[in-house]
């Protein structure tokens, strides 16, 4: 009668309390993942430039909204809309993309809100070198894209500055501080 009353009390109790679900995996869409960047140009102008290469996956919970990250961007697809400026940006005064072909982000441990940006602490690579930064994340959704693959997205930002990662070119007549922004979208793997 014990093993049974015991048997009935531990059904009651995973009743109440649902199993977690597991975390799924999705990998950054390259031809929806835009990481963007904004600099200041002698106080002149704001120069502006996109990277074209990314990948990266997302382990990502949607019950627990918890997930980690890991991207890397080719920084020899830098674009700024002047072929001799991204020219000059992937040479040895700046991105030198011969000796530091990729930059990298990851975070082990996030949890998003659909309603609120938050703050994800991680790890940024430039030029070898690997520092913290806070991201502001803003979770978009998730959900069936055009009724076929099951897509996650965000909009991510953050304010590095350039020297701390010993991009020392110019400062300060090109900005040190560098707005980042990247627009994600991550398809869920089968």
């Amino acid at each position: 009668m014990l093993r049974k009353c015991l048997a009935v009390t531990a059904l009651a109790i995973l009743a109440a309390h649902p199993a977690r679900a597991a975390s799924d995996t999705f990998d950054l869409d390259a031809t929806h993942t835009y990481p963007s960047f904004e600099i200041n140009h002698l106080g002149f102008s704001v120069m502006r430039g996109t990277f074209n290469s990314t990948t990266g996956t997302l382990s990502y919970d949607q019950q627990s909204h918890a997930g980690s990250v890991k991207a890397t961007i080719d920084v020899a697809s830098i674009s700024t809309g002047f072929a001799k400026r991204d020219e000059h940006l992937r040479s040895k005064d700046f991105f030198n993309v011969e000796k530091f072909p990729t930059a990298a982000f990851s975070a082990d441990n996030f949890t998003l809100q659909a309603d609120k940006p938050v703050t994800v602490a991680g790890s940024l690579t430039l030029l070898g070198v690997t520092k913290p930064v806070s991201l502001n994340v803003q979770a978009t959704q998730c959900g069936k894209r055009m009724g076929q693959d099951y897509v996650c997205g965000a909009i991510v930002s953050t304010t590095i500055k350039r020297s701390e990662w010993g991009m020392n070119t110019y400062v300060p007549y090109i900005g040190d501080e560098v707005k980042i922004q990247v627009e994600v979208e991550a398809i869920k793997k089968p």
